[in-house]
């Protein structure tokens, strides 16, 4: 019996144009379980951030976020974090790149198995993965405990590579003619152990790793998207 051929994606910038991580400690925000000062300094690292201020400044934007939720863990109840990510996830789950849309789409017509390895909450997760047809996916876990969060917690986006290995062996996968998609430094892991790599919008570590390893670039851009494969010379690229 042969086995069954596999894609795998990113999720945050890959398939959803935005960050759902960031988007639940916004809404947490709102909800008054973060303090005021604490969103204060989020909401400035954001405009550092949008202003490109410098290089640095989307990764500082991040500490910053995941710093403010895993202080207001422990005043976290998971019965209204699990409400909030279900309202973020709904909000969010549409706002798709056409490109990844439809390659999972064909993927799927294909008979290719579909696995989401995404640094965000298996909570967030769990509401999107199935609408595109994933068969399996893993998300980042806070561990909880007689109805609290204990303040363990395993951050998927640190393993994806140890992930996929345990997914292939899971379902019996296949890497030969396998995809996978990313956009970031950290999916590189698993970008690494598939036929078919494609970094997609890539941030500047992945490109570099991508123009490297000669993988498929592709940059979608508004309504426009832009295939970029067999780079022979290096661009000009400007860090914004």
């Amino acid at each position: 019996m042969s086995q069954q051929k596999f894609a795998v994606f990113d999720i945050d910038g890959t398939l959803i144009r935005w960050q759902l991580y960031h988007a639940i400690v916004d809404e947490l925000a709102k909800a008054d379980h973060i303090p005021p000062a604490t969103y204060d300094s989020i909401r400035k690292q954001r405009m550092a951030w949008k202003n490109r201020d410098h290089q640095e400044s989307f990764k500082e934007y991040e500490r910053v976020i995941v710093h403010a939720y895993e202080e207001a863990l422990p005043t976290l109840d998971p019965e209204t974090f699990d409400a909030l990510a279900e309202k973020i996830a709904h909000k969010y789950r549409e706002q798709v790149y056409t490109y990844t849309r439809d390659l999972i789409k064909t993927l799927k017509q294909d008979g290719y198995f579909l696995l989401a390895i995404s640094g965000s909450h298996k909570e967030l997760i769990d509401h999107v993965a199935p609408m595109y047809g994933f068969d399996d996916w893993i998300g980042s876990t806070y561990h909880r405990d007689k109805g609290a969060f204990t303040g363990e917690k395993y951050i998927a986006a640190h393993y994806k590579a140890e992930i996929l290995h345990d997914l292939i062996k899971k379902h019996g996968l296949t890497t030969e003619e396998s995809y996978g998609v990313g956009d970031s430094f950290s999916d590189s892991a698993f970008l690494e152990l598939v036929d078919r790599p494609i970094a997609f919008n890539p941030n500047r570590e992945l490109l570099d790793i991508a123009m490297k390893h000669n993988w498929k670039i592709v940059l979608e851009r508004k309504n426009v998207v832009y295939e970029l494969a067999n780079i022979s010379t290096t661009p000009t690229v400007t860090i914004l």
